[in-house]
């Protein structure tokens, strides 16, 4: 039996590519994250990602240490 995967969504202020590279890399370092993307067209800079165990606030808590807003979006 595989593990499930949860889609994450959080809203950010990356606004730019090389916001992305950096924090690629943070993301690198977190086993639990199958996949993730910023939507840089997106009012929100939507950040979406897969994970099969990673609480939210780790996310949040990873992204604000690289110097940027982040909060999850409820449905």
């Amino acid at each position: 039996m595989g593990t499930t995967n949860t889609v994450l969504v959080f809203r950010t202020n990356i606004q730019l590519k090389k916001d992305l590279e950096l924090i690629k890399p943070l993301f690198r370092k977190i086993k639990e994250i199958s996949s993730w993307s910023v939507d840089l067209e997106d009012s929100d800079k939507v950040l979406r990602l897969e994970t099969s165990t990673i609480q939210i606030e780790t996310i949040i808590k990873t992204i604000n240490e690289a110097g940027f807003f982040c909060e999850e979006l409820m449905d």
